[in-house]
């Protein structure tokens, strides 16, 4: 399997998009001026602050390295080094005068057992295949030319969904779903003792409980997640066990866009809605949602209780207003769809096509006309059919 198969679709997207920003561009240009000047010395410092572990010193490290470097065709020569530190951790440094550089700590060297190192492993090669390095997040968010906050939010989200590329190649090298969630519950606690039993299914109820808080905080309480640059530990475990469960992993598994569709629900936990988000993208959700919600409701040339009490949810107490141009509004509903399959992915449209849904059914029962607008609306967002017919079976109602 070719790696570029494995790269998580938003980090793609969202990789081609933020590398034609201008601050990203201008710091790419200083970065390679001072490159041109001669190596920045990285190999020198490595050899001088940690220890090269060679085939001798490490033999299972590098036999795991050079699998791994086997199976994901990497054909760069690739040094390893150990540094002296209490936390676990590993990173794949910038390649430099044709050399790939991969460091981990002496705390995850000691604490970690040949499959979960052949995980790390492949992560971190991960970062060099897709050429992570071209978007220097870093140097962005803390140079002394400060981002915007949109371009700053639209950096920590592609770092997190690069992450989830990463570690499916991690997961594609070692094929052991267990040493992986093993691996990131290690990361997490920092527990390597007998003392705590790892248990995957608790691990992964954290997520639920998670969104049990967020639904008793206020929606700024989360706002210092956004600007994480990776996922949590959990969230990392649940979007592998997709992974896992799809056609990439397994015979007959679930398709490549339920898996996107998972792992964008997933990103919810540390992302804005695009209900209060203020990027170019969300904005045309918004619109899109506006002028969609509206025409679903008045499908039978009626706005019902349950259908403006929904409108609410979406846009806010005392929004509608019986002056709003029904028919006018309607109208621009290509237009704004067109905008959002320009600039939105599959899987976001899919989001929106299932808050549409609610609109289709609050009423408990989906009418005809309510589900021909439905249905017009999907084509316009090139989101296939079948999707709507799952969404609204999973409500229940009839037609």
């Amino acid at each position: 399997m070719k790696p570029e198969t494995l790269r998580a679709a938003q980090d793609r997207a969202l990789f081609e998009s933020l590398s034609q920003e201008q601050a990203v561009i201008s710091v790419n240009k200083q970065i390679a001026k001072q490159e041109k000047q001669g190596p920045s010395g990285t190999r020198r410092r490595l050899l001088a602050t940690s220890v090269r572990l060679s085939k001798t010193m490490a033999p299972d490290l590098n036999r795991i390295a050079q699998e791994c470097i086997e199976k994901l065709d990497v054909k760069i020569p690739t040094e390893l080094y150990a540094y002296n530190s209490a936390q676990f951790n590993a990173a794949c440094v910038k390649p430099e005068d044709g050399k790939l550089f991969i460091m981990f700590s002496s705390a995850l060297l000691d604490a970690f057992n040949y499959d979960e190192l052949q995980f790390v492993m492949g992560h971190e090669l991960g970062h060099f295949i897709y050429n992570h390095h071209a978007i220097p997040v870093g140097y962005l968010l803390q140079g002394e030319q400060r981002v915007s906050p949109e371009l700053a939010l639209r950096l920590t989200s592609w770092s997190r969904y690069a992450e989830f590329s990463c570690d499916r190649v991690g997961a594609y090298c070692v094929n052991n779903f267990d040493a992986v969630a093993r691996s990131l519950f290690k990361l997490a606690s920092g527990v390597t003792s007998n003392i705590v039993k790892f248990d995957r299914s608790d691990f992964l109820k954290q997520i639920e409980d998670m969104r049990i808080e967020d639904e008793s905080l206020s929606r700024s309480a989360n706002v210092q997640d956004w600007f994480m640059t990776h996922p949590f530990s959990p969230l990392r475990v649940k979007a592998l066990h997709l992974f896992h469960q799809s056609t990439l992993m397994k015979a007959n598994g679930a398709s490549l866009t339920d898996l996107e569709l998972g792992i964008d629900g997933l990103m919810t936990f540390m992302e804005p809605s695009y209900l209060q988000a203020k990027t170019n993208e969300a904005k045309v959700m918004r619109n899109m949602l506006f002028a969609g919600v509206l025409a679903i409701a008045n499908a039978d040339q009626h706005i019902s209780a349950a259908e403006l009490a929904v409108f609410e949810q979406f846009f806010g107490k005392h929004q509608f207003s019986e002056k709003l141009d029904l028919d006018k509004i309607k109208q621009r509903i290509p237009a704004r769809a067109e905008a959002v399959v320009a600039q939105v992915s599959v899987p976001k449209r899919m989001q929106l096509i299932r808050d549409l849904c609610i609109m289709a059914s609050c009423d408990g029962g989906i009418k005809e006309s309510e589900y021909q607008e439905l249905n017009e609306i999907s084509q316009l967002l090139q989101v296939p059919p079948i999707f709507v017919e799952q969404v609204l079976s999973g409500f229940d109602n009839s037609r």
